[in-house]
């Protein structure tokens, strides 16, 4: 008998997540055995889980080298185990697939950077990783992790979701006030009653380019995912909010567009109760928080609170990131630390879970 499914893992994180009305401050354990190598039951639909974001939802964990890499954690400090088969290869799973579609700006500009059975190959990892291994755990039906997503790109003004309306803003070091653009308009903002200046980007255009990939991918859907003939998107992930943060007027309005943003996505995908898990910026702590940061950390925690929205409880959950990053910042993708994005991924999917529970 393999040695890792008679060690079944145990590997606690300190974590915050909120579900509904409930406040969890406790531990998430991901008790994960080895992959059994079979594929999922075809005869249910594709369960889809769909990564939003910007740069930290990208690849930025880096695999090989000494202390931050992945096989440190797993070789050295025996984390991880399931990530590893007897012979000290990285497992694959025939019933998770991996795939990952980017695009800058508008739609009809798409690479195909990831299309896998979910496995670390390459020099990096994301949160995929531990999402999925979370998911393909959890769930008998197949299960489709697709990431479209870009760097350097805030909610505020390239995702824009399509129902979050123009607004002012007024800076509090220089006294103006500022117009910022709604969906579909341009530019990102003007000062008020003066000309703005034409710019070749508008609010909401990474919005359109990553749902148009991640529907193009969902059109075929067994090209993508070997024998799939019917799916259906079941939850979205989303880790953001770097950009958001050097911007004032787009961190004031941060839980305002993810609220929205929620409600766009599920209509886009044709998908009124999937659910929606949301990460922390890794280097905001509710203790120290403060300025856009606090803004967003505080929108974030928001999102989850059934009694500020009820219409979203038991479908929405927030994980709290700051216990489970080691070291740097989302601006610096935490150093590149893999332990940042196993545990978030871990997190992450820990929560989608919970939710698909309820």
């Amino acid at each position: 008998m393999n040695n890792h499914v008679r060690k079944r893992f145990l590997f606690a994180i300190l974590s915050l997540t909120l579900i509904g009305h409930m406040t969890i401050a406790a531990t998430v354990q991901a008790q994960l055995p080895d992959p059994d190598g079979k594929p999922a039951d075809m005869t249910k639909k594709v369960q889809v889980f769909i990564i939003m974001g910007q740069s930290n939802t990208l690849e930025m964990g880096k695999v090989a080298g000494g202390e931050g890499s992945l096989e440190h954690a797993v070789k050295n400090e025996n984390l991880y185990p399931f990530m590893i088969d007897d012979a000290g290869n990285w497992t694959k799973r025939q019933d998770v697939r991996n795939l990952h579609v980017m695009g800058s700006g508008g739609p009809g500009k798409v690479r195909l950077m990831r299309d896998d059975w979910l496995t670390v190959s390459g020099g990096k990892i994301g949160i995929e990783t531990g999402i999925g291994h979370q998911l393909g755990n959890a769930l008998d039906a197949p299960v489709l992790i697709l990431k479209s997503a870009i760097g350097n790109r805030s909610l505020g003004w390239d995702l824009l979701p399509p129902n979050s309306p123009s607004y002012e803003f007024t800076d509090t070091k220089s006294g103006k006030t500022f117009v910022y653009a709604g969906y579909g308009q341009s530019p990102d903002k003007w000062e008020k009653g003066t000309e703005p200046t034409p710019i070749g980007w508008k609010a909401g255009v990474q919005y359109d380019g990553d749902v148009a990939r991640a529907q193009d991918v969902l059109k075929d859907i067994g090209k993508y995912y070997p024998g799939a003939t019917e799916y259906e998107v079941a939850g979205f992930l989303w880790w953001q909010g770097d950009k958001d943060r050097y911007n004032a007027g787009h961190a004031s309005k941060y839980e305002e567009n993810l609220n929205n943003l929620i409600a766009a996505l599920r209509k886009e995908f044709n998908a009124p109760k999937a659910k929606f898990v949301c990460a922390t910026l890794g280097q905001t702590s509710m203790e120290n928080a403060k300025g856009n940061e606090k803004l967003i950390l505080d929108a974030m925690l928001a999102i989850s609170d059934a009694k500020k929205y009820p219409h979203l409880k038991g479908d929405v959950a927030t994980v709290y990131t700051n216990p489970l990053s080691m070291g740097s910042a989302s601006n610096g993708h935490y150093g590149g630390n893999a332990k940042t994005y196993m545990n978030v991924g871990l997190g992450m999917g820990k929560a989608m879970v919970e939710l698909l529970k309820k």
